[in-house]
């Protein structure tokens, strides 16, 4: 019975692997034909598109993954029904439910390895996709490291430790070297923000080392004239759907302590927490439609079905998450109802074919 339910999990698992070999290079593509108009802008090549290219697939391949995997059960347990294997198996006293057993443990090993992806990978990825395409495009140069953010601003070396959005830092520190004069201007500033007018520094403390020693100063606050750009700090602030699930946390925190709606927020924080019930819940949609339909249809049916159910739930979902961003709806009644619609819905056909 093992070797049978390993059998299984590999076609469900090969299935979703095949899919995402297909559908990555057709996002590839997409990505590469959006960068077209931005090459020859600045510094940004051919070379800078690739790789932003590159770098931004980890992204796409987490949200297409529950899609992937329901194409790709489809297409793995549609392959054993159109050689009569799942005839056999029912004919020899496999119960349906063993079957779904035996599909849902690969189910289990692709939900490990999107939560990998989604979790790990793709939001470091993207960070470094777009920051390389904003200092190509820029002349910018900045990194973003586990100790907070670096920038060269002009003649200046800016460390930020703390970006909240992309008008609000905490925890600056500026360092101008003139080397001509022999000094060093250290400033260190609690917070600053960005309005109308520009940066403005706040609860600054300034020293000026000299041969001559320091002088210390202390400023309430002051502007500050910057080439830092909001737009780049943007880059540093990922989109909700891009940070991981602890970071949504913190930041979702943040939000309350400070009074601001975190909504957006909350509804793709419950999405990445229920993301592995979402594929499971696709292997078991799957599951019903390959059984009912034993030979009949090919691979271009099945692989049509799948499509068709993947932009239906595309459609449900999004309008659950409008609901609850316009109409108040919780953020994880939202995120909870589309892949129990689809289980109850994969349900009530198993009944059907079981």
């Amino acid at each position: 019975m093992i070797i049978l339910e390993r059998y299984l999990a590999r076609a469900v698992i090969g299935g979703t692997l095949l899919t995402l070999a297909v559908l990555l290079p057709l996002l590839g593509f997409f990505i590469l034909a959006e960068e077209m108009d931005a090459i020859g802008v600045a510094g940004y090549g051919l070379t800078h598109a690739l790789m932003y290219m590159g770098l931004s697939l980890p992204r796409y391949a987490y949200q297409v993954f529950p899609i992937a995997t329901l194409i790709g059960a489809l297409i793995g347990l549609g392959t054993l029904a159109g050689r009569s294997e799942l005839v056999a198996m029912r004919a020899a006293g496999i119960s349906v439910g063993r079957i779904i057993r035996a599909a849902l443990l690969g189910g289990v090993l692709l939900a490990a390895l999107a939560l990998l992806l989604g979790e790990i990978i793709a939001p470091i990825a993207e960070q470094r996709a777009l920051t390389l395409r904003h200092q190509a495009l820029s002349g910018e140069v900045a990194q973003q490291t586990p100790d907070g953010f670096w920038a060269i601003d002009g003649t200046s070396y800016v460390h930020i430790r703390e970006i909240r959005s992309a008008t609000q830092l905490s925890d600056i520190s500026i360092y101008q070297i003139d080397a001509d004069a022999g000094t060093l201007l250290a400033t260190h500033a609690a917070g600053a923000r960005y309005d109308e007018t520009g940066w403005v520094l706040e609860e600054i403390a300034r020293s000026r080392v000299s041969a001559a020693g320091v002088t210390v100063e202390q400023i309430d606050q002051a502007a500050w004239v910057s080439l830092l750009d909001p737009a780049l700090l943007k880059v540093v602030v990922l989109d909700p759907r891009v940070l991981p699930v602890w970071g949504l946390y913190t930041y979702i925190q943040f939000m309350s302590l400070n009074k601001q709606d975190p909504g957006a927020y909350e509804v793709v924080f419950w999405g990445k927490i229920l993301h592995p019930v979402l594929t499971l819940s696709m292997i078991l949609v799957a599951i019903p439609i390959v059984l009912g339909s034993t030979r009949a249809g090919g691979l271009g049916r099945r692989i049509f079905i799948g499509v068709l159910i993947g932009i239906l739930y595309y459609l449900i979902s999004r309008t659950f998450a409008f609901v609850a961003l316009l109409f108040g709806l919780d953020a994880l009644v939202a995120a909870v109802m589309p892949p129990l619609l689809f289980i109850l819905g994969a349900l009530l056909l198993l009944r059907r074919v079981g």
